[in-house]
């Protein structure tokens, strides 16, 4: 059994049951953490529909919010649901806003010594290429 995630007439992943209902759950976590939608609607069916307009912003958010912490285990907890999300961009073809780097002006949740900035997203862009491969359409 699968689930399919679409825009308009096009899949962008099919997962299985389980993989698709906890990555809805992380959606919904995250819709709430960042206070914006995430443009992912109800499963029904066995397809969630996603509006692409209100997932570019829902994606944008979640990399500026990501570039206002430096917490390790944030990171440790956030970085696989922020590579699947950047998968699923990609393929939505997002435009995709990388934060330019910045020191400790405006963050949260700092854990110090900081992690490093440029390796932490050339790890996610990594992690979110790897991942590609492993997420069926």
């Amino acid at each position: 059994m699968s689930q399919y995630f679409d825009i308009g007439d096009e899949t962008l992943w099919n997962p299985s049951n389980g993989a698709a209902r906890l990555f809805l759950r992380y959606v919904r976590l995250y819709e709430e953490e960042l206070g914006v939608p995430s443009g992912f609607g109800p499963m029904e069916n066995d397809e969630c529909k996603i509006d692409p307009a209100v997932f570019g912003t829902f994606v944008n958010t979640l990399l500026r919010w990501h570039d206002s912490h430096s917490h390790h285990v944030i990171d440790a907890l956030s970085r696989g649901f922020t590579a699947s999300v950047l998968v699923l961009a990609e393929r939505a073809r997002v435009e995709v806003r990388w934060p330019e780097p910045s020191g400790y002006e405006g963050r949260s949740d700092v854990q110090v010594p900081m992690p490093g900035h440029e390796a932490w997203w050339a790890t996610l862009r990594e992690r979110a290429g790897a991942l590609s491969r492993r997420m069926p359409v």
